[in-house]
């Protein structure tokens, strides 16, 4: 299996990633871009059989290790 994951920042936290390239976009003519937010994708190879123990497992790691929950949000595919 593959547990795919999104991370990003949650809603409020500043994005100075994502303020850089809305503006680089907006410089480049490419007016019709509202927002941009900035996250990162960690892609996982699993040894489980079983989605819903490897979806708990992922959301372990997440919680402990791969996202900062104070100022991030993420999503799991698990596949």
């Amino acid at each position: 299996m593959t547990a795919i994951i999104n991370i990003f920042l949650k809603e409020g936290v500043l994005d100075p990633q994502g303020k850089a390239t809305h503006h680089a976009l907006d410089s480049l003519g490419f007016s019709g871009v509202d927002d941009v937010r900035i996250g990162k994708q960690i892609i996982i190879k699993l040894e489980s059989e079983d989605k819903i123990e490897a979806e708990k497992e992922v959301h372990k790691m997440c919680d402990t290790l791969l996202a900062n929950t104070v100022i991030e949000d993420y999503t799991i595919e698990i596949r």
